[in-house]
């Protein structure tokens, strides 16, 4: 049990620098002067500000894929897992909550599920308040 709580700290500890480190990338990009300029002159439901804020979901999108997949690449590298399907699979309803099952996973892993779902949530959380920060630069002009 120490190995699974071992292993699942560092990956909440990875997982978390990757999400702070894509979400600070992502802000410095909206931060230049041209685009804060441009913010102000977006409408929310034109096409530019539709293609904003499917931009914003799509970066989002991306950065919870890495941290899913990192948790995939570590469920097949210490044998919790056969096959990178059921891999990804188990990591994607782990990460997201859904936590449909835990018989793709070896019994000696399965505590890493449980750590992951609770780093999705909060993941997730914060991700959601980013989007909102972000959403409101353009609604409120």
């Amino acid at each position: 049990m120490f190995l699974q709580f071992a292993v699942s700290t560092v990956m909440v500890v990875l997982c978390v620098i990757i999400h702070g480190m894509g979400l600070f990338g992502l802000t410095h990009a909206l931060r230049t002067e041209r685009v804060v300029e441009r913010l102000r002159r977006i409408r929310p439901l034109s096409p530019r500000g539709v293609a904003f804020t499917l931009g914003i979901v799509l970066s989002i999108t991306a950065l919870h894929g890495v941290e899913i997949w990192a948790f995939a690449l570590v469920y097949l590298g210490v044998g919790a897992v056969n096959g990178l399907e059921p891999a990804l699979y188990f990591s994607t309803i782990s990460y997201s909550t859904v936590g449909y099952n835990d018989t793709h996973v070896a019994m000696d892993w399965r505590l890493m599920g449980a750590f992951e779902s609770i780093l999705g949530m909060l993941l997730l959380g914060w991700s959601t308040a980013f989007f909102f920060r972000i959403l409101g630069r353009i609604d409120a002009h």
